[in-house]
């Protein structure tokens, strides 16, 4: 059985990586920086995978697949682009390695087989795509494009953590072109839109929709929409980013279509995202000092059914209700597990699906079978109660629906409980330094004075909420006029 785990409230960065690892979603790799995705920790994002996929292709969006490599000097051609990302590339330069002669059984790289231009592994795909898309595009009739991919990326990273930060990372990434300006917002908006809903319907995680400033802005956009959420050590993390490219990539790539007025114009662009670091703020969201807390939306396991017995008679009489159990939950789309195993104890198993954040736990022993009732216990709450036999599955499903909104609503008391207005520079030092969550104060909307609050506090503007009022007043640092309060975090 997995050693206890250390306290949110002693260590919140240890307990986070020992949650990780004992929960079986992942670990540290023979390469440097990257991880092992574990089958469990896969299972989580391959419910994430399936419900944001149906909601592309409800909003049109079709799936395709480009290139791990970027020529470097595609890489180079949106200028922005490559600058905002080039201390975080891998760059390929040979292509073989061969024997070293004077270290046999050792393998160098053939200074033979440079390539004849580097190639760039992929940080993000905008220039291969764009560079893909100019052979796509020649009239208004070939727009729009909404595609989606499904892939891993690299951005090398030199402090790293399981989820949240890793050298290698899969993702989403959709690219859309579009005839005007207005369409291409449009895209970018709802595609914010269709992530918020995924945090708060299926991760049951609150967001703040709203925009970046300048400096936080995606390297190449004219405008970054983002989602932000708060975790429980109050730091914040962004969830989710949808950035309106403008004609950069279009212009970069010389990519031009004929309008409806038989006119050439730029075509105009979007790139949208989200990474497995979602589960990263999955588990920092909703779990606790027992291990994960999973919302039933996307648990691989919704319930687990768990036989008590001594003898193998009674096994054989447990087995049979239980797996009724199984079948009549399945029939109504409940995920369930029965663990016959008999190499591990009840009480170890317990332990494990607590750890693991299986919302459900069905206990059955010889006494439950004589009073046609099962032990139902919650993850979430840590509470049991028995249940007549003939109303588990009904009970299971209202069950279900009910974890989902505990969690949603929990963490929506937290998230508002932790966001402080302030109106002083020494009272926003005391409630990111004490308290954390988001601080809501005045800006004067220029970098340099963002720059200065990073430098002080370490906190950054996560976004200009969009449900943001309309407040005139003073910046909390210069005091120079502005128009509405900004969020600002220590955020991952």
């Amino acid at each position: 059985m997995a050693k206890k785990l250390t306290k949110r409230s002693e260590d919140y960065s240890k307990w986070y990586n020992e949650l990780v690892v004992q929960a079986d979603l992942a670990e540290n790799s023979a390469v440097r920086g990257c991880m092992v995705i574990k089958p469990y920790g896969f299972a989580i994002w391959e419910k994430m995978q399936a419900e944001l996929d149906r909601m592309f292709k409800e909003t049109g969006h079709q799936n395709a697949y480009f290139p791990l490599f970027v020529p470097k000097s595609l890489f180079e051609a949106e200028e922005k682009n490559a600058e905002g990302f080039a201390k975080e590339c891998a760059v390929v330069t040979h292509y073989r390695l061969q024997n070293d002669p004077d270290n046999e059984g050792k393998l160098r790289v053939d200074p033979e087989a440079k390539l004849e231009e580097e190639l760039v592994v992929r940080p993000t795909s905008e220039a291969i795509i764009w560079n893909t898309y100019k052979g796509w595009i020649q009239s208004y009739r070939d727009l729009p494009i909404l595609v989606n991919q499904w892939a891993n990326v690299v951005r090398w990273e030199m402090r790293t953590r399981l989820f949240l930060r890793t050298s290698e990372f899969l993702w989403q990434e959709g690219h859309t072109a579009h005839a005007n300006k207005a369409e291409a917002i449009a895209e970018a908006a709802q595609m914010q839109e269709v992530y918020a809903t995924f945090a708060e319907e299926f991760m049951a995680m609150p967001v703040i929709k709203g925009v970046k400033t300048d400096s936080e802005r995606f390297a190449g956009a004219e405008e970054t929409y983002t989602i932000e959420a708060l975790m429980q050590d109050g730091k914040a993390l962004q969830a989710g980013t949808s950035h309106f490219l403008g004609q950069n990539f279009a212009k970069a790539f010389d990519v031009k279509f004929a309008t409806k007025e038989g006119k050439l114009d730029h075509v105009w662009a979007t790139s949208w995202g989200v990474s497995t670091r979602l589960i990263g703020g999955l588990i920092m969201t909703h779990s606790d000092d027992h291990g994960l807390v999973l919302p039933p939306k996307l648990a691989p396991i919704q319930v687990v059914i768990v036989p008590i017995y001594k003898s193998e008679e009674e096994l054989n009489r447990i087995t049979e209700v239980a797996k009724e159990l199984q079948r009549d939950l399945r029939n109504v789309g409940v995920s369930v597990k029965f663990d016959n195993r008999d190499t591990h104890k009840p009480g170890w198993k317990f332990a494990q699906y607590e750890l693991q954040g299986v919302p459900l736990r069905i206990g059955i022993g010889p006494k439950d079978l004589e009073k046609r009732t099962v032990e139902l216990a919650r993850r979430d709450t840590l509470t049991k109660e028995f249940v007549a036999k003939d109303e588990v599955v009904n009970k299971v499903k209202d069950l279900l629906v009910e974890i989902q909104n505990t969690l949603h609503e929990r963490a929506l008391d937290f998230r508002n409980n932790h966001i402080t207005k302030v109106d002083t520079f020494d009272d926003f030092e005391k409630v990111i330094k004490e308290k954390g969550g988001f601080v809501s104060a005045h800006w004067d909307g220029t970098e340099e004075t963002e720059d200065r609050i990073k430098k002080r506090t370490k906190a950054t503007i996560r976004c200009i909420p969009f449900d943001a009022d309309n407040e005139t007043g003073s910046c909390v640092l210069t005091g120079k006029p502005s128009q509405q309060r900004v969020l600002f975090a220590k955020a991952y």
